[in-house]
Formats: structure tokens, C-alpha cells, sequence
């Protein structure tokens, strides 16, 4: 993509974009922005083309989140209004307005358990929206208590003992909050319960990002905060109650975005300082930095 076509994108939206979202197929793109509207753009075969503008939320829209392809077209969007809207063919098919609050984080179950959303709010309460014929949503109150900024499911494997529904596979995610905590959610019976507490950042957390499963022995989570740290959480798969370790990234400023690469094995930061860096495990088990970009795109 050249500046130009990145101007092409920022002109679209009338105010700052909060969020740009590839589908599966990374053919198309979704923006949103503070001027409350989604934008989609087409972007196969390295060109972009404007398709449409979906407005339906009244405030800024800070997430969108694609389905997977296997549920058809479908988008989700969280906004500042208190809503949650699922968007199917462009047109709205569920609105969720059960939170008091601005909604500030999406993510969307792995495919195998079924299309769920997972959603949390700054009125300290997280939902899940799940399909079944009709939409229902479910709520879990006192999440945390001062709100969530982040969501994030882990990876499908086998529950223990098979206790769990979806045919046996795990359910589980984690929410980081303005409490400076993480915590570890799990299901059984249909009821979510905290399994973990993470502690360790002495600032809201920001974002969290369970790691793709590649067949490792351990669970990767990375975390990151205002107080300018970034965490990452690895536990071995064999024990979802087993002990938690971490290790510390320190930065310069604050951490806005962890997002891990489609492999798993390299974490990208994003800091408030309009750096992104690139983190890699080396064999000593040590995560090192592989590359960096600034504002002008220039690399360090």
C-alpha cells in the first residue's frame, strides 16, 4: 500500500479511525472512526475500492470484528453509544444495547464453538451474544469494577474431563479492566466463572491477545498496559489451572495494542509514541526485538 492509497482510507472517515480490520480472506477492509460510521473497502488483487458506508451506531465506533466466512458475511462493531451491532450483507441484523455503557472490545469465539461474541463495557460488565436460531446475549456482571478495555478467547483445544459443551472443547478468554487486571474466564454448564487473576501491571489494561495454538506445550497471552509494560503470560497447556509465568517488556510509552502473528510465534506492539515493534522468543527463551517502525514508516 503507498501513502497515496493510505490517504485514499483516511480521507473516507470525517474523524480519527480507531480501528482497521482484514476479513479471513484479507479481501476486504473495515475502518471505523469517531465519526460513528464503518467503512468497507475492497482490497484484492493490491487495490482498494471504496464499497460501502454502514452507519448505525450514534457515537464513536472503536472495534470491528470479522466472522468467520464459515457464518457468511458477517461484522460486528462496538461503539461509544452502549451498542453492540452484528452486520450481515451490510444491512444490521442484531442490535445489543444491554450495557450502560460504552462498549469498548469485540472478539469473536473460535469458529469451532459456534458463532459467540464476546464483548466488554466500561460499565464493568461483559456479555456474550450467541446464535442459535435467534440471538441471545448473556450477561456476566462485575466483570471489573471499574470497567473492561479488552477481550481476547483462547485457543480451541480439548476440554479436561470434557466437561465443557461444544463437544468437548475449552471455552475459555480473558478481559483485561480498569482494576490493572487480567483475568482468566472459563465455562462449564453454561456458566462463566474467573478461573485466574493475573496481577502485575500498576495501570489499566489496555489489551490482551491470547497467542494462535501451534501445537506448543504452553498457552501464550500477552498483555499491556498505561503503565507502560507489556507482559508476556505463558502456562503449560496440560493444566488449565497451572501457575502463570511472565516476562516484562518495558517502554518509553504507553501501550496501547498487542496483536500476536498468525503463527503465533511474534508479537506486535503498539505504543502511544506512534511506534510499532516486532518481538520474537530466541532460544534461550529470552523476547527480543526484530524490528520497529515509526509514525513515517522508517525502520529501526
Amino acid at each position: 500500500m503507498t501513502a497515496n492509497d493510505q490517504l485514499q482510507f483516511d480521507t473516507q472517515h470525517e474523524d480519527m479511525i480507531h480501528d482497521a480490520q482484514l476479513d479471513y480472506y484479507g479481501k476486504r477492509l473495515a475502518t471505523c472512526s469517531s465519526d460513528g460510521s464503518i467503512r468497507l473497502f475492497d482490497v484484492s488483487d493490491k487495490q482498494q475500492k471504496f464499497i460501502t458506508a454502514l452507519k448505525g451506531h450514534t457515537g464513536p465506533v472503536w472495534q470491528v470484528a470479522w466472522a468467520h466466512p464459515k457464518f457468511g458475511s458477517v461484522l460486528a462493531s462496538c461503539s461509544y453509544d452502549g451498542s453492540v451491532l452484528i452486520w450481515k450483507d451490510n444491512a444490521v441484523i442484531y442490535k445489543h444495547d444491554q450495557h450502560q455503557a460504552s462498549v469498548n472490545a469485540i472478539a469473536w469465539a473460535p469458529h469451532e464453538l459456534g458463532p459467540m461474541l464476546l464483548c466488554g463495557s466500561s460499565d464493568g460488565q461483559i456479555s456474550l451474544l450467541k446464535f442459535n436460531g435467534t440471538w441471545e446475549a448473556q450477561m456476566i456482571r462485575q466483570a471489573h469494577a471499574t470497567g473492561v478495555n479488552a477481550v481476547s478467547w483462547a485457543p480451541v483445544v480439548a476440554a479436561e474431563g470434557n466437561t465443557a459443551q461444544s463437544g468437548g472443547l475449552r471455552q475459555q478468554f480473558a478481559t483485561g479492566g480498569c482494576d490493572n487486571q487480567i483475568k482468566i474466564w472459563a465455562e462449564d454448564n453454561q456458566t462463566y466463572s474467573v478461573k485466574q487473576t493475573l496481577d502485575g501491571h500498576s495501570d489499566w489494561v489496555r489489551d490482551v491477545a491470547y497467542a494462535p495454538n501451534i501445537g506448543l506445550p504452553r498457552t501464550y497471552l500477552a498483555s499491556c498496559s498505561q503503565d507502560k509494560q507489556v507482559f508476556i503470560w505463558n502456562q503449560e497447556t496440560s493444566g488449565q489451572n497451572s501457575e502463570w509465568k511472565r516476562q516484562q517488556l518495558s517502554f518509553s510509552d504507553v501501550v496501547w495494542r498487542v496483536s500476536w502473528s498468525m503463527a503465533g510465534n511474534i508479537l506486535a506492539v503498539s505504543c502511544g509514541d506512534n511506534t510499532i515493534s516486532l518481538w520474537k522468543e530466541n532460544v534461550k527463551g529470552e523476547w527480543e526485538c526484530i524490528s520497529k517502525v515509526d509514525e513515517s514508516g522508517a525502520k529501526e
